[in-house]
């Protein structure tokens, strides 16, 4: 996820819905007069302009995609799609953070309304979100064989989107531990190891409950693709304890990379692409995948209800799956690649540097990493009020 996505924005800059529970907010509504926010199969499409109107809006996060070195405003991989496919890319640079682009576009959605956009890409714990309601419509397979044969299969069928029907990978991260081994003077190979007593007072969690709990259930042994309520409110108490023994310094957004490089923090949860930006200026930063696993994620590509231009956006997507293409976007963007056939395409480029990018396995997760990473299952609605207002009682929110 890029650098001011709401893995990386404090949690100050989420929206009410957040703060309400999300979909169980929307859920609320419906009893206050307000429609019911479920959209049918029926109800999800229009008629498509794609072969007559050459072009479609697509909504990214900032600095997600690859630039040029010589002009920022310019985006290789997407002037070449357009001048391979004739297809004009309005691409717009507006989500900052999950929820607050989910409150920003849910009054069209929930009242069968087009949104103005034809691609958006959210995290897929958000994805789950806008699948459950019937806010985006499934996509035609037939017309992307590059996604039907290259996708990574680690990220094929989450419990949200069996299949990926809905849904497809833009790029995936690991959520995992990152420590200066210097400093400590040691390895972090388990997630118990951030209670150790030479870390005490220098560990940070991650304040946001979806992107926090994984990773502290996988310590425990939990298969996250098939947590319950036991395994995640178990991890509460845990954390609980934790608090208030002074193990952990705070709870942070993405503002745990500047405790980790000052030395106030030891160790910490991270994600694995901010970790390979750390260790350009201090090698003896690491990430690790603990024994017990991490949590492996992805932000993904949905074609929201009433989308004009649904086959250019498929086209678009397939294209962002061709191997060739995604070792280009992994170059510059440095995220665990969802398409794994670019990294021999990385691994034969003539540039050095670019080439060495095929043996890093925060970018292509080799054999032994891969086999401890998982996709967690979402957090259903009816859970999501009771879990938040648990989880934010112990990080203070």
């Amino acid at each position: 996820m890029p650098q001011t996505s709401s893995r990386t924005s404090a949690l100050s800059r989420r929206s009410l819905l957040a703060a309400l529970g999300g979909t169980a907010a929307l859920g609320a509504l419906t009893g206050c007069g307000v429609p019911a926010a479920y959209v049918g199969p029926g109800d999800r499409a229009v008629a498509d302009e794609s072969a007559a109107d050459k072009k479609l809006k697509w909504a990214n996060w900032p600095l997600y995609i690859d630039t040029d070195d010589d002009d920022p405003n310019r985006r290789p991989t997407l002037e070449a799609f357009e001048k391979r496919t004739g297809i004009s890319v309005d691409y717009v640079e507006e989500i900052n953070d999950n929820d607050e682009f989910f409150g920003k576009i849910s009054p069209a959605l929930m009242n069968h309304q087009p949104t103005g956009r034809d691609l958006i890409v959210t995290s897929d714990w958000m994805c789950a979100r806008f699948v459950h309601l019937g806010w985006v419509q499934e996509m035609d397979r037939a017309a992307q064989p590059n996604v039907a044969a290259h996708l990574d299969p680690l990220l094929r069928s989450p419990a949200f989107d069996k299949g990926r029907r809905f849904t497809v990978p833009w790029q995936s991260g690991i959520t995992g531990i990152a420590y200066d081994r210097r400093k400590l003077g040691r390895e972090i190979r388990h997630v118990k190891d951030l209670w150790a007593s030479d870390l005490k007072g220098r560990v940070t969690l991650l304040s946001g409950l979806d992107e926090a709990f994984a990773l502290l259930m996988q310590g425990n042994g939990v298969d996250i693709t098939r947590w319950t309520a036991d395994d995640f409110h178990r991890v509460c108490d845990q954390v609980e304890r934790e608090v208030h023994g002074g193990q952990i310094r705070r709870f942070t957004g993405n503002d745990y990379t500047k405790d980790l490089v000052s030395g106030d923090v030891l160790a910490c949860q991270a994600y694995s692409g901010d970790v390979i930006q750390l260790q350009a200026d201090n090698p003896d930063i690491h990430f690790v995948v603990p024994e017990e696993g991490g949590e492996l994620w992805a932000d993904s590509l949905m074609i929201p209800n009433r989308a004009r231009h649904k086959a250019n956006a498929e086209r678009l997507i397939d294209y962002y799956h061709d191997p060739a293409v995604a070792a280009r976007l992994a170059a510059w963007v440095n995220y665990v690649c969802p398409v794994p056939a670019a990294r021999e395409i990385l691994a034969a480029d003539k540039d050095k540097d670019t080439a060495a990018l095929a043996d890093n396995t925060l970018i292509f997760p080799d054999t032994d990493m891969r086999s401890r990473l998982a996709v967690a299952r979402d957090i259903t609605s009816e859970e999501r009020v009771d879990f938040a207002k648990r989880w934010n009682g112990i990080v203070g929110l």
